[in-house]
């Protein structure tokens, strides 16, 4: 997949309605917003001008065009670079499963699907899984079935999701869970088309996935003894 990425938006909460307009003007108004606190020392957020309060995390998918243009209108219009506005950045994004989904994650965006994008010598990857709330153990149970794995469950809220029924069929509730889960890269796609098939838009779970490289891990023994014991 060529140039496509997760965008990652912290700032507080209650500037998320003026960042997602923003985000919309540029066709990316599909999002997946969490809560979350900072952890900074005093200091730290004197010098930041940031204050402890409640932030939010926005979650979007991006094409590189659409995100140097979002990134000028951040610096013009919202003036992110000045301290406590919040900061943006992007991860390359190496695959999505499904056409259907990806449509719906990019419309408006003029993005051309090309070949899947990888990082050499990677021996992870991070599955997001996005599903409606309640089904985490449909993601999970379909996940398992192809590899032994475990995940991080994030509550998080949908916006732009009236687009769902045009592209996946079927209507897609606000609440959201996020489903975070690394597995082998040898085993990714299986993985993933796994639970496209038990959890994705036919099911009761709706769910959407893709998946970021992951270029180092620490924690992960088990894994590579499984790994290595069954060369």
């Amino acid at each position: 997949m060529s140039e496509l990425y997760l965008m990652v938006t912290i700032t507080e909460r209650t500037a998320v309605k003026k960042f997602h307009t923003l985000y919309g003007h540029h066709g990316a108004d599909v999002a997946f917003i969490t809560v979350g606190n900072g952890t900074a020392v005093s200091d730290t957020l004197d010098y930041l001008g940031l204050e402890e309060t409640e932030k939010a995390v926005m979650l979007s998918v991006v094409t590189g065009s659409v995100w140097k243009e979002i990134k000028s209108d951040l610096q013009k219009h919202l003036k992110i670079d000045v301290p406590g506005t919040g900061i943006a950045f992007i991860i390359p994004l190496s695959s999505i499963g499904g056409k259907k989904p990806l449509l719906f994650l990019t419309e408006n965006q003029n993005f051309e699907k090309g070949e899947e994008s990888s990082l050499k010598d990677t021996k992870y990857e991070l599955l997001i899984v996005i599903a409606n709330q309640g089904y985490t153990n449909m993601v999970m149970d379909a996940a398992r079935e192809v590899e032994e794995v475990g995940g991080t469950v994030i509550h998080a809220r949908g916006t732009g999701l009236e687009r769902a029924e045009k592209y996946l069929g079927v209507s897609l509730v606000a609440e959201k869970e996020m489903v975070f889960i690394v597995v082998k890269s040898g085993m990714k796609n299986l993985v993933m088309k796994n639970i496209m098939e038990k959890a994705g838009p036919a099911s009761k779970a709706r769910a959407v996935a893709f998946s970021l490289p992951v270029t180092s891990t620490a924690g992960m023994r088990l894994m590579e003894e499984a790994k290595d014991d069954n060369d």
